[in-house]
This record gives structure tokens, C-alpha cells and sequence, in this order.
């Protein structure tokens, strides 16, 4: 209905409220088509089709759903030509009596609805709605009642004490809300700069992790989620208050009240029908963890030589564990993820789709080194704690992972091989066979033909005798490698405990080799003859057991 042109200056500052409550309110004060049941498909009446059904609301409220199409009009343009009729109307139309006169239009039937002499729509036969199997005498008394109710609502709109109480209620509801807004507020940070400080507080006392650290975390952001939520609960009661305290918009006070109701109800029943799937869930994980600990005991003592199987060794038993427990993991998932609520929502198949195709494109050079780590593995071509040699990189592993093995060398610095470039590269492995007898080490040395062999050989057997970290047992051994042109080329070979101390221990044989041979007056040299001297250089038998050979 037309309102009043010249309103006095508080109606106006009401209806502007009004109007910012239902702007606030969204989509609940604009009309709307009228929906269909999404689980059955209705028979449309006839004169129209299905899905195009049209609300006629006055003053948000509810009157007729328009089904049926008048002549060419379609149940929107009959709303249209309805609201047009209305706006039109004088003020004075509103104490006219209502009137219901029945009326024909080619093969359309029906009522229309009249303020005294003024038409307001009409109510057809196809607007009835067939799944309520509802009488089109019940329909047209129905809409009477719902007119009458339209009629009080403006009126009562035009009651000023009225106004006057609904504008007090929306102050007094506004005030309230900036109150409780601040007091919100201020609680809600003053509870969490005080979790903050404890969390600090427990951070900085302890130097190991705290439990109760990671407790103060997550009250933290509780208590911020909490914050926001009360917030926006105050946001929507003082919406609801507001739009209640006017005739106007009650109406929309109560969508809002049953559209909160509806889906507080959908999300508990959300979560009451998948509950047996969360326990099924719950199951599958629980039966998957049980299993994955039988097999880590099983490994454990595989890898502890506990346990004994064939074509397992304990090198490879770590390998073995992770790509089992992966499997094992991998097959829970698949049997939990059917009962997952929403699995067969589009959604979930879209994510699916994505990470299979970013997991395509970007694994190969992953694959690759994680099959190249497998091959490393299960050759046992080195484990860790090894002293090995890779190209000119030579130290301790410390560490064989599934993408590249990392070595500490003798100056301390870590380096880190791809396993691709591990598996296509000689791996000098010093620790693999060494076993209870150690590592064996080797050095060289040069000596002229007129030092005795058996004097050399003692010699640098006195000399690892000298060395602290080379093994007495065994015993170290001299092997006479070649007979050059100008020397001799001997090689003592020694067994030490620990391979990382090869370097070191190598460079403290050499300083004893040096001494014992200065000490026995053994010249430590490779002469070159430029001419050949008078005397034959020769070792004299007298000389063949100098001390001390």
C-alpha cells in the first residue's frame, strides 16, 4: 500500500532504521520465487509450468503463491501487476471493505481480490498447490485471512505509540549491543594475552617441550575463535531484536529466527548421519595402528637379530618397516575414506583430481631418488656409521634417507649425495667387511735397493707397533708391491677399530715410520743413478739381518 508523503521526522528516522535493519538482514528482506521441494517433482497445474511459481508478499509477509499464468501473464508478471496495483492505491483504500468476487477469463477461473471498488489480484484454480491437495475454497480463505492480517500490520505500523516503543526497544537493543560488544571485547583479549604470557612463560622455563605449552596454544586460539563467534551470536540477536520491535519487518525476525533453527538442525543432523561413518573411521584407523605396531615389533626384532627370516637382513630392515607401514597406512585410508561424510560430494572428487595431477607433474624427480634410495638399501652397499669413499668425498654415513645419504668427513663438514648420483658412482665402502678383525688400512713406501728387505719389514712393523688406534690382532703385515727400476715398493697394512680415525691414524703411522727408520739409519730415499757407480749397489749377506729384522 501507498505510503504517507509527508511523514513528520521521527516516522522518517524509524523507517530509516527499518530500512538499515532490512538492508542487514540480506537476502530474507528481498522477494523471492518460491521454491520447489527439491526431492519431488510436482505436477504443474494447469496453465503453467513447473518451477514458475511467484510469492506475492506484502509488508513481508507471505499472501499467495501464484502458480498459474492469467491470459499471457506469467505468475512474476502477475506478482509485478499485483505490487503495482498496491503502490497505486490511496491511502484511504485502506479501511475499504475487501471484497471477493469471482470472475472467468477464457479457460483461466478464479476470484479476485478488491479493496472496495479497487482491484488487487486475482486467484486462480492452477494456484492451488497440488501436493497439499488443498481445495481452491481453502486457498481462497486462507489468503483472505492472510489480507486481513496485512490490513492490521499496516495499520498497526501507523500507530505511533507503537513506533515509539519498537524505536526505544531498537536504542535500548543498540546500546546493549555496543555495551556487551565492548565488555566482549575487552574479556576476550585480556584472556588471551594472559594464555600468551603463561605460554611464554612455560616456554621460557622449561628447555624441553612442555605439554602444557601446546595447551596454552590452542586455549589461545580457542578462546579467539570464541571471541569472534559470541561476537557475531551478539550481532545476530540484536538483528533479530531490531527487526522484531517494528510491525513492518517482525516478519523477518522470524525468518531469522528459523532460518538459524534450520540450520542449527541440519548440522545436527549432519553430524548424527555420519556419525556411523566417523565410527567406522574410528574402527578402520584403530584395526590399521594395531597392525602397523604387530609388524614394527616384528621388524624390530628382525633388525635386533632377534628374529631371523629369509631374504631379510638388518641393514634393510628400516627400508622394509617404512615401505610396509606406508602400505599398511595407505590401505587403511582407502577402506576409512568411503565412510568419510562428503567423500562423494563433487568437492572431494575435485581435490582428488587436483592433488593426483600436482603429485603426477611434480614426483618424477622425487620418484626417481626415492627408487634410487631403494636400490642403495637393499644392494647394502653402505649403512650408516660406514667409512666410505664416493667419488672424492670421504667420511662417515650418518644418515641413508629415502632421497639422498649424508656423509661427515674428516674436517667436519656434511655433505649430501643424491642417491641418484650414489647408485651411478664406485662406493669404496672401508667398514663393510671389516667385521671383528676392523678396518684394514694401508700406506706405501720407497726404499733403495741397498737397504735390506727384512730390515724394512721390521721396521715398519715396529712402526704400527708404535701407532696408538692400530689393532695388534691382527697382526700388521708388509707386502713388497713391486721391484722398480731404482727402489723397492712396500705396502704395510694395519687393521684399526674405528674407520673415521683412518685419516688421523694414517698421518701418526707416517710420523712413526719416519722415526723408526731414522733411528735404524735407514735412508728413506728413491735414488735416480745419472751414471753407474763404481761399486755395485748391493746388499752385502752380512748385512741381511741388521737389527732389527
Amino acid at each position: 500500500m501507498k505510503a504517507i508523503s509527508t511523514r513528520s521526522g521521527w516516522h522518517a528516522l524509524v523507517m530509516a532504521m527499518v530500512t538499515a535493519a532490512c538492508l542487514l538482514a540480506g537476502p530474507l528482506c528481498a522477494p523471492a520465487p518460491a521454491r520447489a521441494n527439491p526431492g519431488s517433482q510436482p505436477v504443474a497445474p494447469h496453465g503453467a509450468a513447473p518451477g514458475t511459481e511467484a510469492i506475492l508478499r506484502i509488508l513481508n509477509r507471505d499472501v499467495l503463491v501464484m502458480r498459474a499464468s492469467l491470459a499471457s501473464a506469467s505468475p512474476a508478471l502477475r506478482v509485478a501487476r499485483a505490487r503495482e496495483r498496491l503502490r497505486a492505491l490511496p491511502v484511504s483504500a485502506a479501511n475499504a471493505p475487501l471484497v471477493v468476487e469471482p470472475f472467468s477469463l477464457g479457460d483461466s477461473h478464479g476470484v479476485q481480490f478488491m479493496l472496495g471498488d479497487e482491484l488487487l489480484f486475482s486467484v486462480l484454480h492452477g494456484d492451488v498447490d497440488p501436493e497439499k491437495r488443498q481445495s481452491f475454497d481453502v486457498l481462497v480463505s486462507q489468503t483472505r485471512e492472510r489480507m486481513e492480517g496485512v490490513r492490521q500490520a499496516w495499520h498497526a505500523s501507523r500507530d505511533r505509540p507503537l513506533l515509539l516503543r519498537g524505536l526505544l526497544t531498537a536504542v535500548v537493543a543498540t546500546l546493549a549491543l555496543v555495551v556487551l560488544v565492548w565488555l566482549v571485547a575487552r574479556g576476550g583479549r585480556w584472556a588471551v594475552v594472559s594464555l600468551e604470557r603463561a605460554r611464554d612463560r612455560l616456554a621460557a622455563d622449561h628447555s624441553e617441550v612442555d605439554w602444557r605449552e601446546f595447551i596454552a596454544r590452542l586455549a589461545a586460539r580457542t578462546m579467539q575463535l570464541a571471541q569472534w563467534a559470541l561476537l557475531l551470536l551478539l550481532g545476530f540477536a540484536w538483528l533479530r531484536i531490531v527487526l522484531g520491535s517494528f510491525v513492518a519487518t517482525a516478519p523477518l525476525a522470524h525468518q531469522l529466527g528459523d532460518w538459524l533453527t534450520g540450520k542449527l538442525d541440519w548440522v545436527g543432523e549432519g553430524f548424527l548421519a555420519g556419525l556411523p561413518g566417523l565410527m567406522s573411521i574410528v574402527i578402520v584407523l584403530l584395526i590399521t595402528r594395531a597392525i602397523v605396531d604387530v609388524l614394527g615389533y616384528f621388524f624390530e626384532a628382525v633388525q635386533q637379530g632377534r628374529l631371523r627370516m629369509p631374504l631379510m637382513h638388518p641393514e634393510t630392515t628400516t627400508a622394509t618397516r617404512r615401505i610396509v607401514t606406508l602400505i599398511t597406512w595407505g590401505l587403511g585410508f582407502a577402506v576409512a575414506y568411503p565412510y568419510l561424510p562428503g567423500s562423494n560430494s563433487d568437492a572431494f572428487k575435485g581435490l582428488s583430481v587436483l592433488f593426483g595431477l600436482m603429485l603426477t607433474l611434480g614426483s618424477t624427480g622425487l620418484v626417481t631418488q626415492a627408487m634410487s634410495g631403494l636400490v642403495v638399501v637393499y644392494a647394502r652397499a653402505l649403512r650408516k656409521g660406514d667409512f666410505v669413499q664416493v667419488n672424492d668425498v670421504e667420511g662417515v654415513v650418518t644418515e641413508v634417507a629415502s632421497l639422498a645419504t649424508k656423509i661427515v668427513n674428516v674436517r667436519n663438514e656434511e655433505i649430501t649425495i643424491p642417491n641418484s648420483v650414489l647408485i651411478g658412482s664406485p662406493i669404496h665402502n672401508y667398514s663393510k667387511l671389516a667385521g671383528q678383525l676392523g678396518t684394514l688400512v694401508s700406506t706405501r713406501v720407497t726404499i733403495g735397493y741397498d737397504a735390506p728387505w727384512r730390515q724394512v719389514h721390521a721396521l715398519l712393523i715396529e712402526a704400527a707397533r708404535r701407532t696408538k688406534g692400530v689393532r695388534g690382532e691382527p697382526a700388521p703385515f708388509v707386502y713388497q708391491r713391486a721391484l722398480s727400476d731404482f727402489y723397492v715398493e712396500y705396502e704395510l697394512y694395519v687393521s684399526v677399530d674405528r674407520a673415521i680415525e683412518r685419516v688421523p691414524i694414517l698421518s701418526a703411522l707416517h710420523a712413526h715410520i719416519q722415526d723408526a727408520f731414522n733411528e735404524a739409519e735407514v735412508q728413506i730415499m728413491s735414488p735416480h743413478f745419472f751414471a753407474q757407480p763404481d761399486a755395485a749397489v748391493i746388499v752385502p749377506k752380512a748385512r741381511w739381518h741388521m737389527p732389527p729384522s
